[in-house]
This record gives structure tokens, C-alpha cells and sequence, in this order.
């Protein structure tokens, strides 16, 4: 049985290095994207499509949903409310240093690209490849990719010229893009929409850091009786 227990030891040691390294690797690709990432980051916003491009209350809607503590941490949180296990830049990082992600080892991986991206460049072009490469539902070409094509597609204007509402339900689609229809009457989007609503308006709160779906955000009709 001792035997055994060291055996185990050494193995979950074995692991443990194993991901120390895969993290690393990660975090050292992520230096060596850097430069290019920073042109291209700083293109879009030149372009128009980074965040000041959305207008401060709707860039607070985004980040109050998708990463509420983004302007201060390193690329990872695990303690704010609503803030899940993906940040905006592991979000990020996930389309831009994989071909094709896959969960497990590959989040490891992912948060050392992120802490790469966070040391290398700013939040505002973090922002900007991010919105660039969101993933938004079907349009009426196809599959759409980014933030801003979708709002030409689906409302004909930049985001910074939509209502709250219309922004809203953009904002909505990411956590789900390939089950919600933005061009359709879609009475599961009107409920994520809603609950992004009592959120932005401060009557509800996410119930904890894994309350991505806004769990604590549902109305007292939408909750299912025991």
C-alpha cells in the first residue's frame, strides 16, 4: 500500500510539471504572437472596431456580463461573481492560439497564452482582437464572426448607434451563438436578454463565480416549481 501512495505521488508530481510546462508553453507562444497581435490589434481600433467604438455604457454592459473584473486582472479570475472560468482574454486566446480548441489540457495552455497576451499588450487591444473574434449566431450570409460585422448585419448600424436592448441582445448570443437566432423571434434569447437586463439594472446579482447563465438573474415566473 505504501508502494502504491508513492507511486501515486510521484505521478500526480509527474502532472503537475507536465501542466507547469504546457502553461508555460503557452505563455512563451503568446510573446512570441505579441508583435504581431499588437499590429493587428491596433488596426482595428484604428478601423473603428475596438471598445471605445461601442460607447462607454454599452462597453460597461459587455464587461458587467462577460468579465466584470477585466480592467484589473492578469488574464485569469476565479473569485468575482458571474465571472465564470473564461475571461475575456482566455476567451480571446482560445481563437488565436488554436486552430482547434480542445477543453481539458488545452485550457491550460490557454491561460498561459492569456497571461502572455496580459503582459504584452494592453487591455484596449485585448479588446479589440476579442471582439473581432467572437463567434455571433447565423446572419443573413451565414455564420458571422465579430462583434461589429454583427451589428452591421443584423441591425445595419455600428454598435455604438444601437438602443441598450439591441445591444443587449448581442450581447446575449456569446454564451451560446450556435442555439440563439438573432434574426428570429427566439423566446429563449428574449430570456438570456432579460436577465442581462435586471443585471445591467442592478436588481438581481450573479449567485456566484460559476453564474455564467445569470442563474440568480431569473424572474420568479421563469423558475420551475419543486
Amino acid at each position: 500500500m505504501r508502494r502504491f501512495f508513492k507511486l501515486a505521488g510521484l505521478f500526480l508530481g509527474l502532472l503537475i510539471v507536465a501542466a507547469f510546462l504546457y502553461g508555460g508553453k503557452g505563455y512563451w507562444d503568446a510573446l512570441s504572437d505579441a508583435p504581431q497581435l499588437r499590429r493587428h490589434a491596433d488596426e482595428l481600433i484604428a478601423q473603428g472596431r475596438g471598445r471605445e467604438s461601442l460607447g462607454a455604457e454599452h462597453l460597461a454592459i459587455l464587461l458587467k456580463v462577460e468579465d466584470p473584473n477585466f480592467e484589473s486582472h492578469f488574464g485569469v479570475d476565479f473569485s468575482t461573481a458571474g465571472a465564470g472560468a473564461t475571461t475575456i482574454t482566455q476567451s480571446a486566446s482560445k481563437r488565436l492560439a488554436f486552430k482547434k480548441f480542445h477543453p481539458g489540457l488545452g485550457k491550460i495552455r490557454q491561460t498561459g497564452y492569456a497571461m502572455g497576451l496580459e503582459s504584452r499588450l494592453s487591455k484596449e487591444q485585448i479588446v479589440a482582437l476579442w471582439l473581432d473574434t467572437l463567434e455571433m449566431g447565423e446572419g443573413p450570409e451565414g455564420w458571422m464572426t465579430g462583434f461589429h460585422k454583427a451589428s452591421s448585419a443584423i441591425y445595419g448600424r455600428p454598435p455604438a448607434e444601437l438602443s441598450n436592448t439591441e445591444f443587449i441582445r448581442l450581447v446575449a448570443v456569446l454564451i451560446a451563438p450556435g442555439s440563439y437566432k438573432l434574426r428570429e423571434n427566439d423566446a429563449a434569447l428574449d430570456e438570456r436578454a432579460g436577465r442581462i437586463e435586471r443585471l445591467v439594472a442592478g436588481s438581481c446579482a450573479p449567485e456566484g463565480w460559476s453564474d455564467v447563465w445569470l442563474e440568480g438573474c431569473r424572474k420568479a415566473s421563469d423558475i420551475e416549481p419543486e
